[in-house]
């Protein structure tokens, strides 16, 4: 019966996880709008002052190229969800031992990203003059910026960049769980992939990558810490409980 009750649990943290996404999208106000375009305009500046300012020229290369641009906006929308739940499963699957050390690392980054994106609203450049948004000109599935699903995603959760700490969580689970050179190719090809989509479909800021980076290396941290510290004073207490 412990598989069953391991497998309720992770589904719990998922729901958990989602339920506090939602309630942060819910509690943002109209004034975060006006708040959030001025972040993302003081983001732009000081690229600008640091010359890392590529989103306008990456964004104008993508509109030039529908095809490109299409693959693009499905593979925005869609790859870091289903490459992310492939290698959860994958881990939970064949990697038991090594799975709760990626899942708390996993988890933590995220919270790490929902306190951002409450606290310090971004506005992604899509809604900046000068920027096309490339989803929805293309018509990607699964559209969050437009239609019924809008409500149901953060218009201003552009710092940081979680679709770059997935990607990065992606890599460090490929390489933790598998020596294969291919796969840990595949897992690199990922993040580059990512960043490209990102930026020229005009949903993240360089230093949104940046950030995302950040937070993904603060959340592995931080599990690693739970791991050497936490994790084994709990199951000293749990051994004492049991005699």
């Amino acid at each position: 019966m412990a598989y069953p009750k391991r497998l309720w649990r992770e589904l719990l943290i998922v729901v958990g996880v989602y339920f506090l996404y939602d309630r942060i999208n819910n509690i943002s106000t109209p004034e975060d709008r006006s708040v959030a375009l001025n972040n993302g305009r003081d983001i732009l500046r000081l690229e600008e002052f640091l010359r890392l300012d590529i989103e306008r020229s990456a964004n104008e290369w993508l509109v030039g190229n529908r095809f490109l641009g299409t693959i693009l906006a499905n593979f925005y929308n869609l790859a870091h969800i289903w490459v992310m739940v492939v290698i959860v499963v994958f881990v939970w699957l064949r990697r038991r031992p090594m799975y709760a050390d990626l899942r708390n690392a996993l988890v933590l980054f995220n919270l790490l990203g929902f306190v951002v994106f409450w606290l310090y609203p971004v506005a992604p450049p899509r809604m900046f003059d000068g920027f096309t948004d490339v989803i929805e000109q293309t018509g990607a599935i699964s559209s969050f910026h437009s239609g019924a699903l809008a409500p149901a995603a953060n218009q201003f959760a552009a710092m940081p960049s979680l679709h770059m700490a997935w990607a990065i969580w992606c890599v460090v689970a490929i390489y933790r769980t598998l020596s294969s050179r291919g796969w840990r190719l595949a897992g690199w090809a990922h993040v580059i992939l990512t960043i490209i989509a990102v930026v020229a479909t005009a949903n993240h800021f360089v230093l949104d990558l940046v950030g995302g980076a950040i937070t993904s290396v603060a959340g592995f941290a931080i599990a690693a810490l739970f791991a050497r510290s936490v994790r084994p004073a709990i199951e000293r207490r749990r051994a004492a409980l049991a005699r």
